[in-house]
């Protein structure tokens, strides 16, 4: 196996591949009420054909282990809470994510009772990525962008 991943090391440095900045982020996601769409979209850029993972993105499952809490849709009454737990649970440096036009709070569909708004309506919103929905290249090229800046 170490036979096998030093192989890899040295073709990756062969041919030049790409690196991201150094560091990580891990994301928590959190669906707030979405169609969906930007969920795909998510899953495409952790796909192995755009391999945010290269870059220093990670998905993980506890609030309390993540960086970024990523958030997608508009916030509804019934998710409120959950979001104000999630991010109260997760360490300090953290940033919040709004991921989409609905997370943005642009273009809400629905039952206009059930949603309090945007994200940056409930929790402060550190990183905007705008699209209906955003493709991969956008959400990783956003989220780079905050592992690239200074965090206190």
């Amino acid at each position: 196996m170490f036979l096998l991943l030093n192989h890899l090391r040295r073709q990756r440095r062969e041919i030049a591949l790409p690196r991201g900045p150094r560091g990580s982020l891990h994301l928590r996601h959190v669906d707030a009420g979405s169609c969906n769409g930007c969920e795909h979209e998510l899953q495409a850029a952790a796909s192995p054909f755009h391999d945010m993972q290269r870059f220093g993105l990670f998905i993980t499952a506890s609030p309390r282990h993540a960086d970024v809490l990523l958030i997608t849709g508009p916030v509804t009454t019934r998710m409120r809470r959950p979001l104000e737990i999630a991010y109260a649970s997760m360490p300090e440096p953290r940033l919040v994510a709004a991921l989409g036009d609905c997370a943005l709070g642009c273009g809400l569909l629905g039952d206009p009772r059930e949603f309090l708004g945007g994200v940056a309506d409930v929790l402060p919103v550190d990183v905007r990525i705008p699209g209906c929905p955003p493709d991969p290249e956008t959400i990783a090229r956003h989220l780079v962008a905050a592992l690239e800046r200074p965090r206190a």
